[in-house]
């Protein structure tokens, strides 16, 4: 990695940081998004993207539990399957090219979600436990193949669906993103017996994003004109990653 790409991703990744964490997000999908634009190879997006998603997962699950917003009932039913799917996806190994094009799906997916997401009911109802549990298995698989949490798709869903209030919504995306990215970052380590070590200092930069927008998030921030930028961000990064080879 060279040194003006690393002076570049420190900055990416703590920007990034802020705006997910602030959502109940980790970022997974904005960090392979700069590091896709930059020219990294997957052998390193997919590791580094799903460490310093556990780093801001960690510390947004504990911003928004403190604040009050976290249903262990409502979270548990996704997370019983997708862990271990998670595991057996982050095993999984993707042609550069294959891996390219999907991840740039799901960025554009992403960016749609943040765009057309409805407006959330006052009322919230969760689904039944047999929906939830084969949802998160679901959700669980896709997290570690792709190297993301499955955040970008479960906090629309829940909102979508009006399953969940938006606090919630972003209390349990944040849960659900640090079990599913630990899940699929041992799954990928025991699989390339490596982590990269250059990811330090962008963990370094995401701790320090991740407890700002978290803090902000759980308690102040509007979301609206943060989903609208990383809208733009997710629309741009899925673009290329689909149309230049």
């Amino acid at each position: 990695m060279l040194p003006e790409h690393l002076a570049v991703l420190i900055l990416g990744v703590l920007l990034i940081a802020v705006l997910y964490s602030s959502v109940g997000q980790a970022g997974a999908s904005g960090y392979i998004a700069v590091m896709s634009l930059v020219g990294l190879a997957p052998s390193f997006i997919k590791p580094a993207a799903l460490a310093l998603n556990t780093v801001v997962a960690l510390i947004a699950a504990v911003q928004f539990h403190r604040a009050g917003h976290f249903a262990w009932r409502l979270f548990w039913p996704f997370a019983a399957l997708s862990v271990p799917l998670a595991i057996l996806g982050g095993a999984v190994s993707l042609p550069s090219r294959v891996f390219n094009v999907l991840v740039g799906c799901l960025l554009l997916v992403s960016a749609l979600s943040f765009v057309l997401r409805p407006s959330s009911a006052t009322a919230a109802r969760p689904p039944t436990r047999a929906v939830a549990i084969g949802v998160g298995a679901l959700l669980g698989l896709i997290a570690g193949v792709t190297g993301t949490g499955g955040g970008i798709f479960f906090t629309p869903l829940l909102l979508g669906m009006r399953w969940a209030t938006p606090r919630q919504a972003a209390a349990a995306s944040a849960f659900f993103v640090l079990v599913n990215s630990l899940a699929a970052l041992v799954g990928n380590v025991s699989s390339a017996r490596a982590l990269p070590m250059s990811v330090v200092p962008l963990a370094g930069a995401a701790m320090v994003g991740g407890s700002v927008g978290a803090w902000l998030g759980s308690r102040h921030l509007a979301h609206a004109v943060i989903e609208r930028v990383l809208a733009v961000v997710l629309l741009i990064a899925g673009g290329k990653l689909i149309l230049v080879p």
